[in-house]
């Protein structure tokens, strides 16, 4: 009688776990970098537990407001912003905001009730993972970047776990806390073979030519775009095709540079709605080095010129392009020798095979593969400590 008894209620409290609707907070957001991978693990949630209730809380006025619920999720906005080195006196609204933003932090957490909360960096992290764990909601980071920004190494101090793309992080967090899992990517990038036919046709592009992809993120890059205009006319005498992201802010000044050089082979435009088909027939890619570019591009295998940007917090895009180039899997010209190296550089490099496949080999190395799969599992192990 007493071994049905264990039975049944083994069984019970096994339904009882099938049954029970998780609920998840996914908190970040500012740029490209963090949305992207906030959205591939919110995908990787909602394929773990199929009725999940997963709501985001971003900045007002950041771009995942957007690019969030054209994914098919809710968001909620707090009026948070970074502190203005420039002008001290603006920080007096930034700091009423802050405060602002904590209060209404611990109404949705409260209102919410989520089980597990994921910080994946940007404004809105910092003020919901401290009201998660002022509730003792279990709360985990998703680093990106190979050097470790203040907020999350405060905020790691009462996280349970914190999933990083880079070795040593031990450096800026416990190590009993760290689990390397690399940065979820855009899926979409990989469902188009290499040197794909449809992507050479979509940009109306000759396959029997060498394609420089330079990118400078959704909003742009000032020293690439300045660097590409400097030498527009290297570039129009080389045998080479360009897809040149300029990014909105710059598409006018590029489109006017351009104009005397163009040709079947110079696509410049703001933004590549396929990025898909642009890495499939890429040979070489000039780019800024966040993290998550970095994370496609080693996944993608693609050989790669680095120019990280001075204007991030503690320079950490310098640190993530030396953890390839001291891998010999890319090289990096630094942000204030661009305008005169970048593109000699490039035009050099995309007729030499050999280094090619040396960088694309050892690029390659340093894939993570299914991260945000491997994010899920220890966000389920929290779950299962609940």
């Amino acid at each position: 009688m007493l071994i049905l008894v264990e039975t049944w209620l083994t069984l019970k409290n096994s339904i009882s776990k099938k049954m029970v609707k998780h609920k998840f907070i996914v908190s970040g957001g500012g740029t490209g970098g963090h949305i992207f991978p906030a959205i591939s693990i919110a995908n990787a949630l909602k394929k773990r537990f199929k009725d999940a209730d997963i709501l985001f809380v971003g900045a007002i006025g950041r771009m995942e407001m957007e690019r969030v619920p054209a994914a098919g999720f809710a968001i909620e906005g707090l009026p948070v912003s970074g502190f203005d080195r420039k002008n001290m006196l603006r920080n007096i609204k930034v700091l009423l905001n802050l405060f602002s933003s904590i209060i209404k932090a611990r109404s949705i957490i409260r209102k919410f009730r989520p089980e597990v909360v994921i910080g994946v960096g940007g404004y809105a992290s910092a003020p919901v993972l401290r009201a998660a764990s002022a509730f003792g909601i279990s709360t985990l980071i998703q680093e990106q970047n190979s050097y470790a920004g203040v907020t999350n190494k405060l905020l790691a101090k009462k996280a349970a776990k914190i999933c990083v793309a880079y070795d040593n992080m031990q450096n800026f967090f416990p190590a009993d806390k760290i689990v390397k899992t690399g940065n979820p990517v855009r899926q979409d990038l990989f469902n188009v073979a290499p040197k794909a036919k449809e992507a050479y046709d979509f940009f109306a592009f000759d396959n029997t030519k060498k394609t420089l992809l330079i990118v400078g993120g959704s909003l742009g890059a000032r020293t690439i775009n300045q660097s590409v205009i400097a030498c527009l006319e290297m570039i129009h005498k080389a045998d080479i095709q360009v897809i040149w992201q300029t990014g909105k802010f710059y598409i006018h000044e590029a489109s006017a540079a351009a104009q005397p050089f163009q040709s079947p082979g110079l696509l410049v435009t703001d933004f590549v709605s396929r990025m898909d088909y642009a890495y499939s027939i890429a040979d070489l890619v000039i780019s800024r080095a966040g993290a998550s570019s970095i994370s496609e591009l080693c996944l993608l295998a693609k050989p790669t010129i680095l120019v990280p940007s001075p204007n991030v917090a503690e320079d950490h895009q310098t640190q993530n392009a030396l953890a390839l180039v001291n891998k010999d899997a890319a090289v990096m010209i630094k942000d204030v020798e661009a305008k005169e190296l970048l593109i000699p550089k490039a035009l050099n490099l995309i007729q030499n095979d050999a280094n090619l496949n040396l960088l694309s080999e050892n690029i390659l190395k340093l894939a993570e593969k299914n991260s945000a799969e491997r994010i899920v599992d220890e966000i389920e192990k929290l779950l299962i400590k609940i």
